[in-house]
């Protein structure tokens, strides 16, 4: 459901109470604003059904579309976001904290306050255009998912591949939704001719523990028909156990690999569950609410994994953790990773097959 956006920097009031279909438990006031709201129960109201929260679309105008990134464990220099905010609430989503700069709240905000860019295709047409462009691989949803609910109509992200495509421009693409396999007479070309990767985050087999929490995103039966698509495509696909939480999923990790490698997943991957900032208190809350009888649990061993602390931002360590806890993750990872046959070395996307295509008009060469 779409509802008339609000304008940015004026976020509706706190939701009391859980919400219909989401992941946060709460609207938590951004950590940027002057004047601070918080629900509480004041032993008066009556229980209600939780409330069913619209989702709000606003377009966003940007003058460049391609984002860079110096973050040495992160894995790509370029990457295009087509959305700020995603609707699949993920409780544990580290782009949360960045609905904050819009002066909106991380909490449901951030889920239901999305964020797309109408002119993506064109503003990367003219990048790519620009004289003395050198093409690096740029990555697609590095922050927030290029395939959520709304891409079905909004179409940005195919926007965004068509425009790729035109210029045979490397590119790899991550998601958690099988929408990615509408764009497959896109991605399968590219991806046969070494131009082309794609990543399929699966937290989960069990559907409950997946839509507690990831409420709106595709069930895991989904994400691996996915993953098969795509291979069959031929486009190299790897599998992402992200996040690993100790105590709630990671002993899933396995379990997922198999099933991954058995769909035709080429490589895999994985990261610790990180908390930053106002992910923290989100993910504690969610986890009282939904998982009490394993709530300390968790938390302890997250802090076992972060020298004590909720989170470390430490490059080289904030993606994997450290300590015992930590290190027996990477090695159960490193293993199943192994014996599925999911550790293959893959050549570099090419990046000479890039070029500008002529348009209307251009004067061609005479020699």
């Amino acid at each position: 459901m779409v509802a008339p956006a609000n304008l940015p920097g004026h976020p509706p009031p706190s939701v009391q109470g859980a919400a219909r279909g989401r992941g946060a438990k709460s609207n938590r006031t951004g950590r940027f604003e002057s004047q601070v709201s918080e629900a509480f129960d004041d032993g008066w109201g009556e229980e209600d059904e939780p409330a069913q929260i619209a989702t709000t679309l606003q377009p966003m105008k940007s003058r460049t579309i391609i984002a860079r990134n110096d973050s040495p464990d992160v894995g790509f220099e370029s990457s295009i976001n087509p959305y700020r905010g995603c609707s699949h609430g993920c409780i544990y989503c580290y782009a949360r904290p960045a609905h904050a700069y819009l002066g909106h709240s991380p909490g449901l905000d951030f889920e239901t306050r999305i964020y797309f860019k109408p002119e993506a295709g064109k503003l990367l047409e003219r990048e790519l255009s620009k004289k003395g462009y050198v093409p690096k691989v740029i990555h697609i949803g590095g922050d927030t998912d290029p395939y959520q609910p709304d891409e079905r109509k909004l179409r940005v992200t195919r926007a965004v591949l068509e425009t790729l495509q035109r210029f045979r421009h490397p590119f790899t693409i991550i998601t958690k939704s099988n929408l990615i396999t509408r764009d497959l007479d896109i991605l399968g070309p590219m991806g046969q001719a070494g131009l082309a990767r794609a990543a399929v985050s699966i937290t989960s087999l069990d559907h409950r523990l997946s839509r507690s929490m990831e409420p709106r995103a595709a069930t895991p039966k989904r994400r691996i028909d996915a993953v098969r698509q795509l291979t069959a495509a031929g486009v190299p696909t790897t599998v992402m156990f992200a996040p690993s939480i100790p105590s709630l999923n990671d002993h899933e990790m396995e379990a997922v690999l198999e099933a991954a490698a058995a769909a035709g997943a080429t490589t895999a991957g994985y990261v610790a569950v990180r908390l930053p900032l106002e992910i923290k208190d989100l993910f504690e809350e969610w986890l009282a609410a939904e998982h009490p009888d394993r709530a300390k649990r968790v938390m302890s061993l997250v802090r076992q994994m972060r020298n004590g602390a909720a989170y470390s931002s430490e490059w080289g360590k904030r993606m994997t953790g450290e300590g015992p806890v930590a290190e027996v993750m990477s090695q159960r990872f490193h293993l199943a990773r192994t014996r599925f046959g999911l550790d293959r070395k893959l050549a570099p996307l090419d990046l000479n097959q890039f070029a500008v295509p002529a348009k209307a008009g251009d004067q061609l060469s005479l020699f």
